[in-house]
């Protein structure tokens, strides 16, 4: 029996693939013994053992990027994650340890590589992060999903395998779709554009949004499913029941988002790696909102991977509450640019990640 620790969390990005690989794991060994380790606070505390795993959290947090206090602690809660990663790491006896990115996993992987506990990184994103760098210095093998991760990583470990998503998506079918306008309360009739930006939200879109709606809703041939976020929730709620839109359901989370990329003929996103993955898979003509708030500008990087092969749009954050929604109501109107960005799209889709994932930390552990 096979006993396996997957690390990292922080944000759905991070959160979803993790979990698409314990799932993966047991569909090809269900007696799999599968432990989490994440960020004390994060919302992998409370998604993780939804999804019916167990985790521990560590003291660890991630560095500020305006001067603060809790920059002082930093390396206090670092050098106590490692120590407490440590313990957990002897106490479960792990035979592989997979990082999937986030405050834990460095800590994590540091740990088990000083045992000689043989480790694999997901990398999700097309730059990868510092800590990643260093990380590939001592992790066996470096699943990847995207070209040209050589710059990075040493060429021998890295792995393409895309990046792992959510097991129900895929091309929507009729059904699908029917299902979707009668879950979220849409009219079969009209184009519907799906603005998504991630499970906290973005200040960026949620501008856009309102914007919008004060201005092009009442007039507008279309209508919005728009997810704003837990960290917006009491000034959206405000605004929708002000403005009172009949042609937006707004959402602080979807909960269903097979359905959400099955009715949306266009979709507004952050340019997250997991969402671009899902996406691909879906097949959805898509313009990306990278946030300029993540470390070496990954989501731009990540957004420009599709842009250059057609396969989507781009509109950056800086003028997103000018242009963005007008762009977005612009694709709709032109459906031959929909259809040839989905069919490029599509041809960028990689479905089984999880389960080619799962495979090799079976076999590294089989050769350890």
């Amino acid at each position: 029996m096979s006993r396996i620790i997957i690390s990292g969390g922080g944000t759905g990005g991070h959160i979803f693939p993790a979990i698409s690989i314990a799932d993966a794991l047991r569909r090809i060994e269900p007696e799999c013994e599968i432990l989490f380790v994440g960020a004390l606070g994060r919302m992998e505390m409370d998604r993780v053992p939804l999804a019916g795993y167990e985790i521990i959290g560590l003291p660890v947090a991630g560095l500020q990027r305006k001067l603060s206090f809790s920059n002082l602690m930093l390396p206090f809660k670092v050098a106590r994650s490692v120590i407490k990663a440590s313990e957990i790491i002897s106490g479960f006896c792990p035979d592989v340890v997979v990082g999937v990115g986030g405050y834990a996993s460095a800590p994590l992987l540091w740990a088990a590589s000083l045992k000689k506990i043989p480790c694999l990184i997901q990398e999700q994103n097309s730059y990868a992060g510092l800590t990643n760098k260093i990380l590939g210095k001592r992790a066996g093998k470096i699943c990847v999903a995207y070209d040209d991760m050589e710059r990075f990583f040493p060429a021998e470990k890295i792995v393409f395998t895309g990046n792992p998503i959510r097991q129900d998506i895929g091309p929507a079918t009729a059904e699908q779709k029917a299902e979707g306008y009668k879950f979220y309360g849409l009219d079969p009739a009209k184009k519907t554009i799906l603005v998504v930006g991630g499970s906290l939200g973005a200040a960026t879109l949620n501008s856009a949004m309102k914007q919008w709606i004060s201005d092009r809703s009442p007039v507008a041939d279309c209508q919005v499913l728009w997810q704003s976020g837990s960290y917006y929730r009491e000034s959206i709620n405000t605004f929708m029941k002000e403005h009172k839109p009949s042609n937006v359901v707004n959402l602080e989370f979807i909960k269903r988002m097979d359905l959400a990329y099955a009715v949306a003929d266009v979709i507004v996103s952050r340019a997250g790696a997991g969402t671009i993955s899902e996406l691909c898979v879906a097949g959805k003509a898509t313009i990306f909102v990278p946030s300029p708030n993540v470390a070496e500008d990954h989501q731009r990087h990540n957004a420009m991977s599709l842009v250059s092969k057609g396969a989507a749009m781009m509109v950056l954050d800086s003028e997103a509450q000018d242009k963005l929604m007008d762009t977005a109501e612009a694709l709709l109107a032109n459906s031959e640019r929909i259809a040839e960005m989905e069919r490029n799209i599509l041809r960028l889709a990689k479905k089984d990640a999880a389960d080619e994932i799962a495979r090799i930390v079976l076999e590294m552990k089989k050769n350890s």
